[in-house]
This record gives structure tokens, C-alpha cells and sequence, in this order.
């Protein structure tokens, strides 16, 4: 799968997110080792806290069907500029993931910036 594909993939569930409080609609497509993809959306609480990324929705479905490697995970947002991952979401990533797992954003125009794990998260905490 290329990564516009991954990207158009997390725009395909982006209307399911619940952000009656943001307004900030994200969309997460992650592709495990196994070629399956695990979609998510983020789902908003009116105590923030309670509050799940998009990203970690889709790992925590990946995660419950037995998942356990990871190749690369696109995230799409309604916002105007590239949406990436949180720091809990980053910090979640790399229970799961190498360093060189990819972290894809774009639009559906084609504008896609890759980084991987370590990029965006350099000397995360591991036990």
C-alpha cells in the first residue's frame, strides 16, 4: 500500500470522529506487518482526559485482534495544515513499534510528509 493510499484510507473514516468540542475531526489509517489496516477516529469526552486520538484508536484495535508489529500509520485531520500525533501518542507508538516505524501526514491533493518514530519522538522513555 502506498502512503497516499494509507493517507486517502484514514480520510475515508474522518467523518466518523466525535469532536463536538474541538471541532477537530482526525482520521488514522495504521498498516500492520501483516498487510491488514486498522482504521480509527478520534472520540471526544466532555472531561478531556477521557478523550482517544485517532491514532491510539486504531493501535487499540489493531492491538485487541492480536496485532503486535507495525509498518506505518497515516493521520489526516480537518485542519488546514499536516496533522501529526500527540506526545501520548508518540510515547504509545513506541511500546509497539521500532524506531523506524513511519508516520505519515498529507492531504488528498498529494502533499505527504513522512517521518519516522525516532523523528518525532528522539530518546523516548522504554523500560
Amino acid at each position: 500500500m502506498t502512503n497516499y493510499e494509507l493517507i486517502l484510507t484514514a480520510y475515508e473514516v474522518i467523518e466518523n470522529s466525535y469532536a463536538p468540542y474541538s471541532g477537530f475531526n482526525v482520521g488514522a489509517a495504521l498498516l500492520a506487518e501483516s498487510g491488514k489496516i486498522y482504521t480509527g477516529v478520534n472520540v471526544e469526552n466532555s472531561s478531556y482526559g477521557a478523550t482517544i486520538c485517532a491514532e491510539r484508536t486504531a493501535f487499540v484495535k489493531a492491538i485487541s485482534e492480536g496485532e503486535r508489529s507495525f509498518k506505518k500509520l497515516a493521520v489526516v485531520s480537518s485542519g488546514r495544515d499536516l496533522t501529526w500525533p500527540c506526545g501520548i501518542c508518540r510515547q504509545f507508538f513506541s511500546e509497539f513499534c521500532n524506531d523506524n516505524f513511519e508516520i505519515i501526514s498529507g492531504d488528498k491533493e498529494g502533499n505527504i510528509k513522512v517521518y519516522t518514530l525516532s523523528e518525532l519522538f528522539p530518546e523516548g522513555f522504554k523500560l
